[in-house]
């Protein structure tokens, strides 16, 4: 009985092995015939633990430019994923490319000997090698590597995209971003600017006396924006938790401590849709300074955004989709109210009461955007959901838009004399938003008022109020210094100073479906 078990398993094991044959294609089935080879012959590419690169592409071509007698005959080294080869009898050319760009090498039967020659003929598009030589100049021109020593480090086993049409299915490319940055060098440029951006931010902050604080990912309270949280248990305390929305409150929470300038740059988790915009793990910066209002954010906004742009771009004046973004102070101020009556919409300063409101909102066909009861909004909701319809979509170059109503605004300072509207503004660029900013509010029992209201909105079905975070309330009862706040979107940010259309360009692995093929 156990003989037939055994004989079973080993005729399943290989009609497994079979259906495994079946599903690679030829060229795969080749590459794993010749690394098979290969580890017979003692020379298994994955066996291959270092190898010292002394250059890389870009740095090679860069100093034989500047001064040809600094390299020319001088022995480098360099690695990186072989792109093509073209082979001319006695010698051939391949193309290496690194993580910086490509540089030709130039391999010779003579100098590597026929037996090792042969060998690397059979190397295939996509292998990773390392290349010991020198550098010098053809005679048409091209700087290149004269390889005296060429170490195949892995083997690919899967082709490439085929180089003449490349890897252009927008599916493929975010699902598999490897291939993505191989194919495409202006994908690996853009992720090398979004470092510099975040960089970029850091130094501007950190040079203005910012300290940059880590705050907690997991909470038992999801608080701080209007959206709704990922929910997750632990085991272990046998409690529900959170992914943070926001890091607003924990970031007070130092301020009230007496930090004054905090910041912290990280992930956000919002479960809701997903578009050219938005994707539910995005990057935030949020920063608080006490002493300051609304009026400071707004300066603090428009240096921070213009200094990433020059360290990305080299100049404020950065071309998106075809049209000219100007980065650089002054940007245009704006309230709501003036907004939506610029470009079109009511005036709503005559709109004293949320029933007036309502009755102007059913007038001006917004039922679909306020995605509630008309019954149940307030005026501030119906302002808000009136500058969406008519002005948002307007706003081109950097703009800020100021004073937002009371009711939408929990966790911000009214404007002095006017307690309809609060000093928040958010900034738009391109008709999108890119940063919202308060002067922030640190009256405990009016906080404590206003977290009340937004229960009372969850129970009428808004599942994006904001919760109550008791704790808050205590830490602005031990005192909090007047203080200005604001977040914005690095996505965004990069997307705009990459020329990038959608989020999924600037996220290195956005958020995707399995793939179920």
């Amino acid at each position: 009985m156990a003989k037939d078990l055994t004989t079973e398993a080993q005729a399943s094991e290989e009609k497994d092995e079979a259906a495994i044959e079946r599903d690679l294609s030829e060229q795969q089935v080749v590459r794993r015939e010749k690394l098979v080879k290969l580890q017979a012959e003692g020379r298994d590419p994955f066996a291959e633990v270092k190898f010292d690169q002394s250059h890389h592409s870009v740095q090679i071509k860069a100093l034989f430019e500047a001064s040809p007698a600094a390299l020319e005959n001088k022995d480098v080294s360099i690695a990186g994923r072989m792109m093509s080869f073209r082979d001319i009898g006695k010698a051939s050319f391949a193309d290496l490319q690194d993580r910086d760009g490509r540089i030709q090498v130039y391999i010779n039967a003579d100098e590597l000997g026929s037996e090792e020659y042969s060998r690397v003929k059979t190397y295939d598009r996509g292998d990773i090698i390392g290349v010991a030589g020198y550098v010098f100049k053809t005679r048409r021109g091209e700087i290149s590597v004269h390889a005296k020593k060429i170490t195949l480090l892995a083997k690919a086993l899967e082709p490439l995209p085929e180089k003449y049409h490349g890897l252009k299915d927008t599916e493929i490319r975010y699902r598999r971003r490897y291939l993505d940055l191989v194919m495409n060098p202006e994908v690996m440029e853009t992720f090398k600017k979004r470092t510099l951006i975040v960089r970029a931010i850091r130094e501007y902050l950190d040079e203005r006396g910012y300290i940059e604080v880590e705050t907690p990912v997991l909470s038992t309270i999801a608080s701080g924006a209007a959206a709704r949280p990922f929910v997750t248990t632990s085991n272990a305390l046998d409690l529900q938790l959170f992914l943070r929305i926001a890091t607003e409150l924990h970031l007070k929470r130092c301020i009230v401590g007496g930090m004054e300038k905090v910041y912290d740059m990280g992930k956000n988790f919002r479960n809701e849709g997903i578009d050219i915009r938005h994707n539910p793990e995005f990057t935030m910066i949020e920063l608080y300074q006490a002493y300051t209002d609304y009026n400071g954010m707004m300066e603090l906004c428009e240096g921070l955004a213009s200094y990433a742009a020059v360290k990305a771009t080299g100049g404020t004046k950065v071309s998106y989709q075809g049209t000219e973004l100007e980065f650089a102070a002054p940007w245009r101020r704006l309230t709501m109210i003036d907004a939506v009556k610029t470009y079109g919409g009511p005036d709503f300063t005559s709109v004293k009461t949320d029933e007036d409101a309502r009755k102007l909102a059913a007038e001006l066909g917004l039922d679909e955007e306020l995605k509630k009861k008309l019954k149940d909004c307030t005026k501030g909701d119906i302002l808000s959901a009136a500058f969406e319809k008519y002005a948002e979509k307007e706003l081109i170059q950097p703009t800020f838009i100021m004073d937002y109503p009371t009711d939408i605004s929990p966790l911000t300072k009214q404007k002095p004399g006017d307690p309809t509207m609060t000093e928040r503004f958010e900034c738009f660029v391109f008709g999108r938003e890119l940063g919202n900013a308060y002067s922030e509010l640190n009256d405990p029992i009016v906080q404590l008022e206003r977290f009340r209201q937004q229960e009372r909105e969850k129970e009428l079905g808004d599942d994006e109020a904001y919760a109550l975070d008791e704790d808050f309330v205590s830490s602005l009862e031990v005192g909090m210094p007047p203080t200005g706040g604001m977040g914005i979107g690095v996505d965004r940010l990069v997307m705009f100073l990459t020329d990038s259309a959608s989020i999924r360009d600037v996220i290195l692995f956005p958020t995707m479906k399995p793939d179920l093929r």
